[in-house]
């Protein structure tokens, strides 16, 4: 296993520590720690050294960038691991840990830059091929990282409604349907269903992440839509019908889906034809929860309320976000206990 480092996005810290979880934990690796002693706040992790970094990183929609930590500590040791880094010629950038974009460099960081480029290392502030982060921790002990990755937070905007061919006002954010996917652990080939399809937000996530999707929706006009949208961002869906979410389906092989994601209508008269929302998931869920292999998770965007599942299935965990004002919801993440538990 090789450890990295992420810097999360400060705009939930709980809903983004757990899409972390979920996303490592979907790559073969998990969380380790925290180093809550540096500029920045990072989550510590494993991947498996056959998994690139990027492969995170590209997951992740509540995260900032993830690092490559280096395990020397001492100065001389840095010295002399940047001398050898500095003799594969590439073009390199230092700066502090959370320093401000455009900060002067202090006599420390210069000296680091300075063993880099005396063995043929370049150095190039403005768009180098390697960015190296430096900081002291709470007991005065030199850190250094090399970015391995960042969160690419225009390839989300891309896909925010306003640039899809079919729009509705109310549709979950893309960033937020990929923290949905990634609490869900979707892998490639995995199969995944959504109940509510909406504008297929949620399941455009999972396909761009590798899932064979499929879904359903009362409202023939909104499957008609998420297949246009679909078909905007090059990705296809399995199956995409409109039907009664509560009349479910196996997926087309397999011995059942890996997983359920979705963002059922809260009420709206529009969405639900009038079916009270907590009598619509206790209708829905169920069907589709008998359906989902062992091991298999349900991923449910709710504004609260009692839980639609009961026994074999617990709720592990539920993340608030606020919505705004006074509006929160909760990313749900359902589990089936293990027989005999």
């Amino acid at each position: 296993m090789i450890p990295y480092a992420v810097e999360l996005s400060g705009a939930n810290p709980a809903l983004a520590s757990a899409e972390l979880a979920g996303a490592s934990h979907a790559l073969g690796g998990g969380v380790v720690g925290r180093a809550d002693d540096l500029p920045v706040p990072l989550v510590l992790l494993e991947l498996p050294s056959t998994v690139p970094p990027r492969a995170l990183s590209d997951r992740l929609a509540l995260a900032r960038r993830l690092f490559a930590v280096w395990p020397e500590s001492d100065a001389a040791g840095i010295v002399g691991r940047l001398r050898r880094e500095g003799a594969q010629g590439r073009s390199a950038a230092f700066r502090r840990l959370a320093a401000p974009r455009g900060s002067l460099a202090d006599r420390e960081i210069l000296d680091l830059a300075a063993a880099y480029r005396a063995a043929g290392g370049r150095i190039d502030l403005g768009a180098p091929e390697r960015r190296f982060s430096v900081a002291r921790d709470g007991t005065g002990r030199l850190w250094i990282a090399e970015e391995a990755g960042r969160t690419d937070r225009r390839a989300f905007d891309a896909r925010r409604m306003p640039r899809l061919p079919f729009q509705r006002p109310v549709s979950l954010a893309p960033h937020l349907a990929r923290v949905a996917a990634n609490l869900a652990e979707v892998r490639p080939g995995d199969r995944v269903v959504d109940p509510f399809v909406g504008t297929g937000a949620l399941l455009l996530e999972a396909a761009l992440l590798g899932a064979r999707v499929s879904g359903v929706d009362r409202d023939p006009t909104m499957v008609r839509g998420a297949i246009r949208n679909f078909a905007h961002l090059d990705v296809e869906a399995e199956r995409l019908v409109a039907g009664d979410a509560g009349e479910a389906f196996s997926p087309s092989e397999g011995p059942g889906w890996d997983a359920v994601l979705t963002d059922p209508p809260y009420g709206r008269s529009s969405g639900s034809g009038g079916e009270p929302p907590a009598a619509l998931l206790a209708r829905v869920l169920p069907s589709w929860a008998e359906r989902i292999r062992p091991g298999g998770r349900i991923v449910l965007v709710t504004p609260g309320g009692p839980h639609p599942l009961s026994e074999p299935w617990v709720c592990a965990a539920s993340v608030p976000d606020r919505v705004h004002g006074s509006l929160t919801r909760e990313f749900r993440v359902y589990v089936r206990a293990p027989t005999g538990s």
